[in-house]
């Protein structure tokens, strides 16, 4: 009796201590998990690079400007050692730069400095309509040097450019408005005192120039937003973008440009489409690289070259659709675009028959008319072809094509009225 009691503790101790170890094992081998996935999940930019430098621009603005140098420190410029002064420092009576501490600086680095490294970048950047397009779509041409005259009508945007209308907006809302309003987004293209044009930091944003960050769709709503260029509204109710919204925490952000594939990006965005290095696309910074038509135009027209556009579009496209399916939405959309057209053409006829009876002023905005026949082709014909291509269909219906009805409606309504009063 005593004997089988003792057993039965000698077994109950046994189990207790062999419960105990296995607890034991389980905590260092969870232990060793939790730090080698630390390892493998730490990313090098989270390292910075700067935490001991000697560098007395890093040393001063570390009580200055802290947040700067901590988001500097932790990107891939400082880690490839491209220090303050590579960026900010120039010569005495550099154009635009100020005296700073016993030299001379640019507060904000201009694109001849940033194409010392990204020369292709900048070249690109040039040709494109985040270029001098994006500037003197509000600014017009005036006081733009004859260097930059000759590289505007260079660039595609340059030699077809959609009109006058929205340098008289800029000028009829006035310089106090438009500095909170057009500039923001279209001063991208204004050139610099040193006579480079554009604003990387517009997309790029300071200090850290995370690709994460300008590679997310967030970084372009904050122009490609709104009743004239909804392209992020669109984004958000495409599959594209249903896709970004529901697992694009999971997808490779981080990717080596000109790498990426469909295992990186199971989706498009809009870097991805209109930009990045994707299947066999190469990488541009030239933003209409791969597009066929001008769809910001009141009347689209074919690109130049649009049949190569295509061809580069097509390739990232191919990533993830068949030939058919691309084939097929190619032919769809063209004839939604020229179905546009044809709604534009229209309301010009109705606008052009009342300027010959002497019945409009040829004054931009000063009547309901200009209003309504502007909203037509800069509002709701603009919407409904980039819904088209970038398959928003609430945005090709109720924000574009019955808009464009209703506004031709009106259109033949004032149009009638003014005849009648002629008479």
């Amino acid at each position: 009796m005593q004997q089988g009691t003792q057993k039965k503790q000698l077994v109950g101790r046994i189990l207790v201590i062999s419960l105990i170890v296995v607890i034991l094992v389980l905590s260092v081998i969870i232990a060793m998990l939790s730090v080698n996935r630390a390892t493998v999940d730490a990313k090098p930019e989270e390292i910075n690079v700067l935490s001991n430098s000697n560098n007395q621009c890093v040393n001063c603005h570390k009580n200055t400007t802290p947040g700067i140098v901590e988001q500097y420190g932790v990107s891939s410029m400082a880690r490839a050692d491209v220090t303050c002064e590579d960026c900010h420092e120039v010569a005495a009576g550099y154009p635009g730069s100020v005296e700073h501490e016993g030299t001379y600086v640019l507060n904000s680095p201009t694109t001849e400095m940033c194409q010392v490294c990204h020369t292709a970048e900048v070249a690109q950047f040039n040709q494109s309509r985040h270029g001098l397009p994006a500037y003197v779509a509000y600014n017009g041409t005036v006081g733009m040097s004859e260097e930059h005259l000759t590289m505007y009508q260079n660039i595609p945007e340059g030699s077809y450019a959609p009109g006058k209308s929205r340098n008289a907006l800029f000028e009829l809302e006035g310089e106090a408005i438009t500095e909170f309003a057009c500039k923001t987004c279209h001063d991208i293209g204004k050139p610099a005192p040193d006579g480079s044009v554009g604003q990387c930091q517009k997309c790029h944003l300071r200090h850290e120039f995370s690709l994460e960050q300008v590679r997310k769709p967030e970084t372009c709503n904050a122009c490609h937003i709104g009743p004239d260029h909804p392209q992020w509204e669109i984004y958000q109710e495409s599959p594209h973008g249903i896709a970004y919204a529901t697992g694009g925490d999971n997808w490779n952000w981080d990717a080596d440009p000109g790498t990426m594939d469909a295992a990186d990006f199971p989706a498009a965005t809009c870097a991805i489409c209109h930009m990045s290095g994707f299947g066999s696309a190469t990488t541009t910074h030239d933003v209409g690289d791969r597009l066929a038509w001008y769809l910001f135009a009141p009347i689209s027209e074919r690109r130049p070259a649009y049949q190569d556009n295509i061809v580069r579009m097509q390739s990232v496209c191919l990533e993830c659709h068949n030939e058919n399916f691309i084939d097929e939405f190619y032919t769809k959309a063209d004839a939604a675009t020229e179905a546009v057209n044809d709604f534009v053409v229209e309301s010009d006829v109705i606008r052009d028959e009342l300027k010959t009876a002497g019945l409009l002023t040829d004054a931009p905005f000063d009547e309901p008319f200009d209003f309504t026949h502007f909203n037509l082709w800069h509002h709701w014909g603009r919407t409904a072809k980039f819904g088209t291509w970038m398959q928003g269909p609430d945005y090709v219906q109720w924000h574009g094509a019955y808009e464009i009805l209703h506004s031709m409606s009106e259109l033949k309504a004032i149009a009638e009225e003014k005849f009648n009063n002629a008479k």
